[in-house]
């Protein structure tokens, strides 16, 4: 029986109710469920399972992208090594928390998470590589934000002088925050720091930073570029268009762009289960345009992420519901600019 986009989605079928195997999909979701840095709510390691339930409600067909879906979209199934890790991981980085710890067992706890932490960025990059090397799209979903630093080693090799789209409401330039050295609020310091390909990172939606990350900001010469929301904001209040502010923020990136979506880049009635969120930040169709305005200029999205989507406590489907339509428009828009 010929697949019928405009039908319900099949229990049991994949990503937004498709059947395609890995081998018949340009694109391959790589689930990531890994949440042990997170320092305020959690939940973004039920991101992945949460994004693919609620992309069954997602109609396939796009006013701006039409059928893409017919290149072919697969996520992968939950890795159980990658949950092992997350369990201990968690449970070590909670446990810091017990007043009676001295500081040699505090020490050697963390020391284990960032050995947890390191193997996690190996499994990525392998496995991110692997689809690479065949020609696919592998696209990260987290997870909280520590997680696509292999992704982007791996990406960052077969494009040195990428850059990268970073939208957050975090700068996310700490140094082994909380004594993590692969913190989610450390992920673009660990890039910038250890992956020299990459050659230039523009931030959007920035909200929420240390007057450290600013420092970083202003001494990077330039190789950090970041749009800072409350003078977005300003800007649009005086007149400016958001269709002219994403002229001037696609200008910042290189010809060859890897995007990474933490999703409390939005406004947090978007995601309001998402580990730290912060008032203001993107709407749905503020963060679209500016995707689609770095296909318009001409640039290539090489590869993508998105992270810290995270289901509310009771079950709530909303994160999940909104995620699922982000990443929908993220893959659709990757095609597009490579020419599908």
């Amino acid at each position: 029986m010929p697949f019928d986009p405009d039908a319900p989605a099949e229990p049991g079928s994949g990503i937004y109710g498709l059947t395609f195997t890995p081998e018949e999909s340009k694109v391959v979701v790589v689930p990531v469920p890994f949440e042990a840095t997170t320092s305020y709510g959690s939940g973004a390691a039920d991101g992945p399972a949460a994004v693919l339930s609620a992309s069954h409600q997602v109609d396939l067909f796009d006013l701006e992208l039409g059928d893409f879906y017919r290149h072919g979209i697969v996520m992968l199934d939950s890795p159980s090594e990658v949950e092992a890790w997350n369990g201990e991981a968690v449970d070590l980085a909670r446990s810091l928390e017990a007043q009676e710890l001295d500081d040699g067992e505090r020490k050697k706890r963390i020391d284990r998470v960032n050995e947890i932490g390191d193997a996690l960025n190996e499994w990525v990059y392998r496995e991110v590589s692997r689809w690479l090397d065949q020609g696919k799209i592998p696209c990260v979903l987290g997870g909280d934000h520590s997680v696509p630093f292999g992704a982007i080693r791996a990406y960052a090799e077969r494009n040195p002088g990428m850059g990268i789209l970073h939208l957050d409401a975090h700068a996310d330039l700490r140094e082994a925050y909380e004594g993590f050295t692969h913190s989610h609020a450390s992920i673009f310091y660990n890039v910038m720091e250890r992956i020299p390909e990459v050659a230039k990172l523009v931030q959007v939606g920035i909200r929420d930073f240390g007057r450290g990350e600013y420092r970083y900001i202003q001494a990077s010469g330039g190789r950090v570029v970041t749009h800072f929301d409350q003078a977005l904001a300003n800007e649009r209040f005086a007149g400016a268009t958001w269709k002219a502010q994403v002229e001037r923020i696609v200008r910042d990136l290189p010809e060859r762009v890897y995007l990474s979506f933490d999703i409390d880049g939005l406004d947090p009635s978007l995601c309001p289960h998402t580990g730290t969120p912060v008032p203001g930040g993107l709407s749905f169709h503020q963060a679209c345009a500016l995707i689609a305005g770095v296909v318009e200029s001409g640039r290539t999205i090489v590869g993508l992420d998105l992270c810290e989507v995270a289901p509310g406590p009771e079950g709530d489907e909303w994160d999940g519901n909104v995620g699922a339509r982000l990443l929908y428009k993220m893959i659709g828009w990757t095609l597009r600019s490579q020419g599908a």
